[in-house]
């Protein structure tokens, strides 16, 4: 991938890059090991504060829900630039896990992922598309409705 390309398609989309979160708890946000970065599960956040908070099936809606994971999944982004000093060392997005958190009759989890996977594929092309986990949660750390982490692949 290259770093400048992605950034301008970042600005064609009218996406501003989140400074990358710092860890909440005992963990780092990103580890590089074999040609393999695991991003560790970021908490869509929105001027300091958790976007959308609760759970789908109750007052949180689908959209809502979607545009949190959406949310989640461009600060996962933020911390892979921050970790690999730019998008250039970038080959692929391997896999996504998106956790919902929902009320036990809630079962459109896809849906809500839907957020996440449509802004990688938007921001990064074919490079962008993954194997991807959706799945419902009973609760998340800070009362999120949802949690995206990342799998990529990278070179060097």
């Amino acid at each position: 991938m290259d770093d400048t390309e992605i950034n301008a398609r970042l600005f064609e989309l009218g996406i501003e890059l989140p400074p990358p979160p710092s860890a909440i708890a005992a963990y780092v946000p990103c580890v590089v090991r074999d040609k393999t970065a695991f991003v560790a599960g970021q908490i869509p956040m929105e001027a300091g504060a958790v976007m959308h908070p609760g759970h789908l099936g109750d007052r949180v809606s689908i959209e809502d829900g979607a545009a949190a994971a959406r949310q989640a999944a461009l600060q996962a982004l933020s911390v892979l630039r921050d970790t690999l000093h730019g998008f250039d060392r970038l080959e692929r997005i391997l896999q996504v896990t998106v956790l919902v958190a929902s009320t036990p009759d809630f079962v459109d989890h896809p849906k809500v992922a839907n957020g996440a996977s449509e802004l990688l594929v938007d921001v990064l092309g074919d490079a962008g598309t993954h194997a991807r986990v959706a799945i419902g949660a009973s609760s998340l750390p800070v009362g999120a409705c949802v949690e995206v982490a990342m799998t990529a692949a990278v070179t060097g």
